[in-house]
């Protein structure tokens, strides 16, 4: 049967009949125009491959230039990872989220990596962590190409690139990779060259490579629930691993815990949740767990948690043990949460909360576990709000920002390593989700887990659990309470207005081409701004002055100008007011997005105070349009 299907879910993985080109080859403008819409970052590569360019289009289909696209990352792909592996015949691990496009791109891709005599593991959908730590982790891959939009709508999709460090490509090697993918498709000589590659793949090593695909699902599923053990309990050892994960099930089996999984038809819902949840002791309740069933828009934020939190209060409703809920993106890397108020319903988490109670969490874990605190950094991006580094200062551990971008995170978190930190926790706290070492990538599960932690290891015989240690650190003994609520634990938090990423007022679109002209005229026309703004910005938060910080990969640099900048000037750039006793107050920020067309601004706020936050946001996007008009 030429028609090879997934074992797990009987989706059509590749018919090794169809010729990809054969007889209908797109000339080279042709492919030339199909590029021009793709976005092509650190963060990933990105465009609407549905053939109408309809964002929220099912078809699986791709035009005959999409699949030239998707050949080519596989064409560039391959000799990268002969370079970094060392290897004449490296392996590369393809794997992908739920999409529609998704086997047809890995069609594309798994015949040129074969004909380039690339050796493929094929793991079909697969969750972004789950095949990042395989990456990392299994030994038995050089690298992984990762077919995934992310957030993004259902009819966009991409790629994501990684080695073996259990995350994506850092910026220099994924640039090197951009301008190698934009240099070959600006050749008719090469891309005709990837289209025969495709036409003669060899249909034996196809079928054989696309069959052994249930197999390598299977082990890439068992080295994450291993991997996921070492994550949650803090340590390498699996004696101590088993004395973490213990100490969680006991407790929930004093004080049951019940969590409802939306899965949205994402790529988690193929993954280890359900297993290692209940393994726990967790009461677990999934809904809309086949791969592909989305019932609401792709990212995990506002309205598309209400259905979690709607299906939450019903569970809780039948058993109070219910508290939780959370509803993961199409890759899986990213889920936001819902909680069970003390007035019985059930509320929405904003994504810097979320963050918030995840640091709170693992820095609190940290010292349940006896690990000593000095020399603790958290490593997040520039639009992260301030509350984090009021947790951290609790800690007596310091914050350190980077550009937006995950592996921009990673990157900062790996340099302060070989520096001497330790760096338990780090992520980008305006996107939701956390990464927890030593994992490289954010991870629902991680973030369920670190709740679970704050739940369940309670005070007991002398020794403080996670909740009385936070308080105890952050002075707030008098709202400890052994047997707390989530809502116990978010009253405690440092109280700061920000911005949400994904409100329609954060969003701006500009005309301005260069980023850096943007930035210039803004930093002109600033000084003159203050001036005008300065007593409003006293009496409404006790400001007395500011500083600029431009954000660019793993650097952080304070100062005015382009010489605190590099290259593009892409990065992120914030103005942080202080008050008389140079604390920070409040910060705006701005950056264009590089993985969709716009351009993200966002402010936060010392204090509940909408006022304050609403007035420096309409203010910074009315700086940003003054400096758009030329």
């Amino acid at each position: 049967m030429p028609v090879i299907k997934d074992n797990n879910t009987d989706l059509t993985i590749i018919d090794t009949d169809q010729t990809p080109f054969e007889n209908n080859r797109p000339d080279l403008i042709t492919i030339k125009e199909a590029l021009k819409s793709m976005i092509l970052s650190a963060s990933g590569w990105r465009k609407v491959f549905a053939p109408s360019g309809d964002e929220e289009s099912r078809d699986s289909h791709l035009t005959e230039a999409d699949k030239v696209l998707a050949g080519a990352m596989a064409y560039v792909f391959s000799p990268f990872l002969r370079e970094q592996s060392g290897k004449k015949r490296p392996v590369v691990t393809i794997a992908m989220d739920s999409r529609p496009t998704g086997p047809a791109l890995a069609d594309i891709m798994t015949r040129v990596f074969l004909s380039l005599e690339i050796e493929v593991q094929y793991h079909f959908i697969s969750a972004a962590p789950e095949t990042m730590a395989w990456a990392g982790r299994s030994g038995r891959t050089d690298g992984f190409a990762y077919i995934s939009a992310s957030h993004n709508p259902v009819g966009h999709n991409g790629i994501k690139f990684g080695l073996t460090t259990g995350g994506v490509l850092d910026g220099e090697q994924s640039a090197l990779l951009i301008a190698r993918f934009k240099e070959t498709l600006s050749s008719e000589e090469e891309t005709r060259r990837i289209m025969d590659l495709a036409d003669s793949a060899d249909r034996n090593l196809l079928e054989e490579t696309c069959r052994r695909s249930s197999y390598w699902k299977a082990e890439s599923y068992g080295n994450y629930r291993e991997f996921t053990d070492r994550v949650i309990s803090g340590s390498e050892k699996r004696e101590e691993q088993q004395k973490v994960l213990q100490a969680i099930r006991t407790a929930a089996g004093k004080s049951p815990l019940g969590i409802v999984a939306e899965h949205n038809g994402s790529a988690r819902s193929l993954s280890i949740d359900r297993e290692y949840l209940e393994n726990l002791n967790m009461l677990v309740q999934s809904l809309n767990d086949k791969p592909g069933q989305f019932v609401h828009r792709i990212v995990p934020e506002g309205f598309s948690l209400d259905l979690c939190r709607e299906e939450l209060e019903k569970a809780h409703r039948e058993n109070p043990a219910f508290q939780l809920g959370y509803v993961p993106d199409c890759d899986g890397d990213r889920g936001n949460l819902v909680y069970m108020n003390e007035k019985g319903k059930a509320k929405i988490l904003e994504a810097q909360e979320v963050f918030a109670l995840s640091v709170l969490a693992e820095l609190s874990f940290q010292e349940w576990i006896g690990k000593p605190l000095e020399r603790t950094a958290v490593a997040v991006n520039g639009p992260t709000s301030l509350r984090i580094d009021a947790i951290a200062s609790a800690f007596g551990a310091e914050v350190h920002r980077a550009e937006v971008g995950e592996a921009n995170v990673v990157n900062l978190a790996v340099s302060l390593r070989k520096k001497g930190y330790s760096v338990p926790i780090l992520g980008e706290g305006s996107n939701g989700g956390n990464i927890t070492y030593p994992a490289a990538v954010r991870d629902p599960l991680n973030t369920a887990g670190a709740m679970i932690k704050l739940l369940s290891l309670k005070s007991e015989k002398g020794k403080p659990g996670l909740f009385e240690i936070w308080c105890r650190r952050s002075g707030q003994m008098e709202s400890f309470v052994n047997e707390c609520t989530l809502s116990d634990i978010i009253k405690t938090l440092p109280v700061y207005t920000t911005t949400s990423a994904f409100e329609d007022q954060a969003i701006m679109r500009i005309e301005t081409e260069s980023q850096g002209e943007l930035k210039q005229r803004y930093e002109e026309n600033f000084p003159g701004q203050w001036e005008i703004r300065r007593n409003t910005l006293n009496a409404l938060l006790g400001i007395t002055g500011w500083e600029e910080i431009n954000n660019e990969g793993i650097h952080s640099r304070i100062g005015v100008g382009s010489r605190f900048r590099s290259g593009t000037e892409k990065g992120g750039l914030k103005i942080l007011f202080k008050n008389e006793k140079s604390e920070p107050m409040a910060y705006i920020w701005m950056r264009g997005s590089g993985t969709e067309p716009v351009f993200r601004v966002l402010a936060d706020v010392k204090g509940d105070n909408r006022e304050a936050e609403q007035f420096l946001l309409n203010w910074l996007r009315e700086m940003i349009g003054l400096a758009d008009r030329k």
